[in-house]
């Protein structure tokens, strides 16, 4: 189904997929990119995430569906008409060319008047930080300078959409994060549509307005950040974007669940049947510690991890379930082996029918 959109989409993938042969990569989907967001195609490895997004560049002829960029078929527009840019991974610079003539470059291929290509550089380089860098070359740069060249390469001919395939992956932590804030600063100030590909889901959950989460090569839920994270529709969202708390069951005539623990309360989510299989899911930091009169499970403590403004709890329940907990690390330590009461409310849980697909990802 078509995500609708009040505004007419920047982009519009209809019933688009490919395969090789017999082998699926990507199922026919449809999919809608607004002006001007930021959405990043999520996912682990063989979802069809990098698939869809050499489609939508024109690098990959689809085996069926169509795709619209602003209203206008582009499905056997060749990749260099399109008006898209890519960063890479490896950003592929010229290494015999100074940061001023990579920038320069497209706007040379696009016989641009030398005048304009001056301005144009000194603009995106101003806009990516590297005022003053113009005369180094790519070997005299760091990765993160290196990754804004690229990005600036790309930004300099104002392309219709931006597409980022795993732009940051090659940096380390701290270096990545720092161009996460960049990649969002720049964002909001050019208006830019941006598709962003990354398995990584800390940094989906930071960058993006929305996130298209896919497995098995097609579309697993898509919705903001808070969408996902908060509400995940399926098991596999829920699993796969933070870390869950998963406990596993039947609905119960009388709305209950029941799990090899006890039967627990509902919570929000599917309006499921008696006898359906259903998985109960909480985030972390919705359990707390209780007496034993309000706790909804039990177990005993296996292991606590001190991680600087938060210890984290894991609880052996009697079926073999390890639950674990999120607390303030200003909280009295437990001690291992202590057998602790555990609570949540309702509202901050959710049940998720249990489909085919997730009983075969948690197998």
């Amino acid at each position: 189904m078509i995500n609708i959109s009040p505004i007419a989409p920047k982009l519009e993938a209809r019933g688009i997929g490919k395969s090789y042969g017999s082998v699926t990569a990507l199922r026919p989907l449809d999919l809608q990119v607004r002006p001007g967001e930021l959405l990043t195609l999520l996912g682990p490895s063989g979802s069809g995430k990098t698939t869809l997004l050499q489609l939508i560049s024109g690098l990959v002829a689809p085996s069926t569906g169509s795709l619209f960029i602003d209203g206008q078929d582009q499905t056997d527009v060749p990749a260099h008409r399109r008006g898209i840019g890519v960063v890479f991974q490896n950003y592929s610079l010229f290494p015999h060319l100074t940061v001023e003539e990579n920038i320069a470059f497209p706007l040379q291929m696009r016989r641009v008047a030398a005048k304009e290509i001056s301005s144009k550089t000194s603009a995106a380089l101003a806009m990516v930080g590297l005022d003053g860098f113009q005369y180094r070359f790519a070997a005299e740069l760091s990765g993160g300078q290196q990754q804004r060249v690229a990005l600036a390469r790309c930004l300099v001919y104002e392309p219709s959409i931006l597409l980022m395939d795993e732009s940051l992956s090659a940096l380390d932590r701290k270096l990545r994060e720092a161009m996460q804030i960049e990649v969002k600063r720049i964002h909001r100030e050019t208006g830019s549509t941006i598709i962003f590909v990354t398995h990584d889901q800390e940094e989906a959950l930071a960058l993006s307005d929305r996130i298209c989460l896919m497995n098995n090569g097609g579309i697993e839920q898509i919705g903001t950040p808070e969408d996902l994270y908060e509400r995940p529709d399926t098991e596999f969202a829920a699993d796969f974007i933070g870390i869950s708390n998963i406990l596993r069951g039947t609905m119960t005539s009388v709305g209950t669940i029941a799990t090899d623990d006890g039967n627990l309360p509902p919570a929000v989510g599917c309006d499921c049947n008696p006898g359906e299989e259903v998985s109960l899911i909480v985030r972390p930091e919705h359990l707390s510690i209780t007496a034993a009169a309000n706790g909804l499970l039990s177990g005993v403590l296996i292991e606590q991890v001190y991680a600087g403004s938060e210890r984290r709890l894991l609880v052996k329940l009697a079926s073999g379930t390890v639950l674990t907990i999120r607390q303030s690390a200003g909280l009295e330590p437990h001690s291992l082996g202590e057998h602790l009461h555990v609570r949540w409310e309702s509202r901050n849980a959710r049940t998720v029918r249990r489909q085919g697909r997730d009983k075969a990802h948690s197998k």
